[in-house]
């Protein structure tokens, strides 16, 4: 069963939720708290509390019994990481592209998760009652660039509750096929599995009824011979979405494997550079910090792959 500690003290004022009152009187989510209420683990008043909503009378006594994290299934790997920002709270991490997130079939190891789990090794609370990095967000494999993720429940619960209201600043730099028309502007539509191949994502008629609404601003940085550096602002953030809807403009990322194929002007100077990646880049991440409330801001430059992949479109006769 493991250890279980056992926290103890007094709601001191009334009127309160009993799960927002435990979570500001511990380090826990109110997520957690209500977890660990339907295991039957939280007493009021010498009693099992039976929900999260009821208001408990001030001075009424608390005890939580908290079992120790279950140790995450991932085993921890020495993996180098680019840490751009870290604190107790939460850490920002510069993703090399080809690096996958999180462990599933056929890659267990050399993921962010492995490397997150050796370097917050002892800093990592129970997210959710298991000891494992919180991971809040992703982005694919084959996109580089900025992610935040969370040490800590209170870290956890304030950024996907930024990532759900989207107040998260996101940014990504993408080369894209041909010259987008017009040059600014916006996407938007329902994004869900495609009805044609459902390992792929599309933008779904309206009447469907099905999918996630999905928003992308993007701007022309940059004509290039045959192609464009663009920015995309994600209102949104849903599987795949820049690259579903810049395919879906006619104007598919270079490289992807899945949304486009380059034309034949395009297609060798892809071989020759063996680059075999969607050309997107996560260059810009801004959030309120979940615990002190400061106003976070980082940017990433292009990785050297895509600058190169810039410059030899340039030089294209």
């Amino acid at each position: 069963m493991g250890e279980v500690e056992v926290i103890r003290g007094v709601i001191e004022t009334g009127g309160q939720r009993l799960d927002k009152a435990l979570a500001d009187l511990t380090d826990m989510s109110r997520e957690r708290i209500k977890a660990l209420i339907a295991e039957g683990r939280v007493q009021i008043s010498g009693k099992p509390a039976t929900s999260g909503s009821v208001k408990p009378a001030p001075g009424a006594k608390f005890a939580i019994a908290v079992p120790a994290a279950i140790p995450a299934e991932a085993a921890a790997q020495a993996i180098p990481l680019t840490i751009v920002f870290e604190d107790q709270h939460l850490v920002v991490i510069d993703k090399p592209a080809g690096m996958v997130v999180h462990p599933a079939a056929g890659n267990a190891n050399g993921t962010l998760v492995n490397a997150l789990l050796h370097h917050c090794a002892g800093q990592l609370s129970g997210i959710g009652g298991v000891a494992r990095p919180g991971i809040v967000h992703r982005i694919d494999k084959d996109t580089s660039g900025l992610m935040v993720v969370a040490k800590n429940d209170a870290a956890h619960e304030g950024l996907a509750r930024q990532f759900a209201d989207h107040s998260i600043e996101r940014v990504y730099n993408a080369v894209v096929k041909g010259h987008p028309n017009p040059m600014s502007g916006t996407v938007e539509g329902l994004i869900g599995r495609s009805d044609r191949d459902r390992k792929k994502m599309a933008v779904l008629p309206e009447f469907t009824m099905r999918g996630k609404h999905a928003v992308t601003h993007y701007t022309t940085l940059r004509r290039l011979k045959g192609a464009t550096l663009v920015e995309c602002r994600l209102e949104t953030g849903r599987t795949h979405q820049i690259r579903v809807h810049m395919s879906s403009i006619g104007n598919a990322l270079l490289g992807d494997p899945v949304y486009g194929r380059p034309d034949s002007r395009l297609r060798p100077l892809l071989q020759r550079l063996n680059f075999s990646r969607q050309a997107l880049h996560a260059a810009v991440l801004g959030f309120l910090h979940p615990v002190t409330g400061d106003r976070l801001h980082f940017s990433s430059d292009l990785p050297p792959d895509i600058r190169e992949l810039i410059e030899e479109l340039n030089a294209l006769d």
